[in-house]
This record gives C-alpha cells, structure tokens and sequence, in this order.
C-alpha cells in the first residue's frame, strides 16, 4: 500500500510539472523572467529522488508500517498537499516551482498567503520529513529535510532577490 501511496504522490507531482510549463509559457508571454536557473533542476532531482529513497529504503532496510506514526504522517502528506494546492489556486496562473517574475505584478496577499511569506515552502519541509516516515524511513526523512532545508535556504534567498527585482 505504500508503494502505492508514494506512487500517486508522484503522479501529483507530474501534474504539478504539467501546471507548471503551461504557467511558464503563460508568465514568459508577459515579459516574465526567470531566475535561479541553477537550483531548479537540483529541486527537481531531489524530489524524485525523495520518492525514490522512500521506496528503497522501506524495502531494503524493512522498514515496518508502525500504526501511531504512520497515520498522523498520512495525515500530514495530505494537509499538506491541500496547502500547496491551495498556494496553487491562490497565485494561479502565476504559480511557477520555476521562479518567473512578471514586472509590474503584485505580490499575492490571498490564501495562505495572508498569513505567511513562503507558505507552499512550509507544505513541502512538512511533506518531505513525513512521506518517508509513514512507513517508518526515518533514514530518507532525515537525509532529506536536511537536503531540502540547504535547498530551501537558496531558494528562497533566490526568490526574495527576484522579487525585489520587480
């Protein structure tokens, strides 16, 4: 069942690559530029290689589906999956995982937005830790919030750089 599961957090991943090259044709069209080129196909490759840690190191080091851990972080990947869906819907066609800046664009203030400055980052450091832990991974979990948090930290200076671009 866990493979499955981290199967169709890939498949939603996919998705979320399909939003997003229809959302970068969309944003380049308005004269949006893209910026820290660099970090994002090491975003890219970490996260596929998060769903495949997961995989590996439940069936390789036997790793057990342990009741009161794995059900609260089932509930945890899907809050916050329903978090960056809904950091999705709130910047819609300006939501990028590429960091597209469009001059003259106001900053979002709707959504999770209100209330936090990088909330679709606070979904993910919450999802990368948990994925791996609902079936006990606690190698993968660790490795790659330590992983996301160094990516994180580029990222985002990255973004507030862009941002101050425009």
């Amino acid at each position: 069942m866990y493979y499955l599961f981290v199967l169709a957090v890939g498949v939603e991943r996919l998705l979320e690559l399909v939003v997003s090259r229809r959302n970068t044709r969309w944003s380049i069209g308005r004269g949006g530029r893209e910026f820290g080129q660099g970090h994002y196909p090491v975003m890219v490759a970490m996260h596929a290689l998060l769903l495949a840690s997961c995989v590996v190191e439940v069936a390789g080091a036997h790793r057990p589906f342990i009741p009161w851990l794995g059900w609260p972080m089932v509930a945890v990947v899907a809050a916050s999956t329903a978090v960056r869906w809904w950091c999705v819907s709130a910047l819609g066609k300006h939501w990028n995982p590429r960091l597209i800046v469009i001059p003259g664009a106001s900053l979002v203030r709707r959504g999770p937005y209100r209330w936090l400055h990088h909330p679709n980052y606070t979904a993910v450091t919450a999802e990368v830790a948990a994925l791996p832990l609902v079936h006990s991974a606690w190698v993968t979990a660790i490795a790659f919030s330590v992983a996301n948090a160094l990516l994180l930290s580029v990222r985002i200076r990255a973004e507030n750089d862009a941002l101050g671009y425009a």
